[in-house]
């Protein structure tokens, strides 16, 4: 998934604070891949986060799938998805495989790092007071690529209100959806600045102070959905 266009980058050293801390009314989205999740964001996103689960209606709760991502995991996520359309496409070349594989995942950029990597993109689900994730796709299947826009067409009323309750709560929490994920929201980022006219993005890439690569993820092995 990228956004393309270079906004410059200021980036306020703002830190990485932990989202189940400064938003308690978070949790966090099962895993949709198989490695160590961080639970931080920038501090101004983790605040957002938390007003964004007072918007919230009764009988839902707001869950976070991912936020911060470290450089390897994107790398492999990216690589994935290289492999994915490699695979389907054998007989495409090396540039119409990256055209796609941009769409989805971003690759490791200096001057246009992947939203995750910043601190100021998180993946959001919606659950029921049970702790299920709610319908956001019927009459699709979950992972139909006609369905990841927010608006996209032909969704079912159940699925459409479910969305309209995550993008309301979090609208109000002050990030701001990439339209072509609806789980895709961000704040300070180059996607942010874009969408919203902004002259320059308040974050650039960052680690937590004394960050180090699990030894069991940093590989280059493709990953594989934990759920369906």
């Amino acid at each position: 998934m990228t956004e393309t266009r270079r906004i410059p980058i200021r980036d306020n050293g703002e830190p990485l604070v932990d989202y189940l801390s400064a938003a308690p009314k978070a949790v966090q989205a099962q895993p949709r891949f198989k490695y160590k999740r961080e639970t931080v964001v920038r501090a101004t996103v983790a605040e957002m986060i938390r007003i964004a689960t007072e918007n919230v209606p009764s009988g839902f709760r707001l869950a976070v799938v991912e936020g911060w991502r470290p450089p390897h995991i994107q790398r492999r996520m990216y690589l994935t998805q290289w492999n994915r359309w490699k695979e389907k496409h054998p007989e495409w070349s090396d540039a119409q495989i990256r055209r796609v594989a941009n769409r989805y995942t971003a690759p490791l950029h200096s001057s246009v790092p992947p939203p995750h990597s910043t601190g100021g993109a998180v993946d959001f689900a919606l659950l029921d007071d049970q702790g299920n994730e709610v319908d956001m796709n019927s009459p699709f299947e979950r992972f139909n690529a006609a369905t990841y826009s927010f608006d996209a067409q032909g969704l079912s009323d159940r699925a459409r209100r479910h969305r309209d309750i995550l993008g309301n709560a979090l609208s109000k929490g002050g990030l701001t959806n990439y339209p072509s994920e609806y789980w895709h929201w961000t704040y300070g980022d180059q996607g942010w600045a874009y969408r919203g006219g902004h002259p320059y993005a308040h974050y650039g890439p960052i680690e937590p102070p004394g960050y180090r690569a699990p030894e069991e993820d940093d590989n280059d092995e493709p990953f594989v959905f934990l759920i369906k």
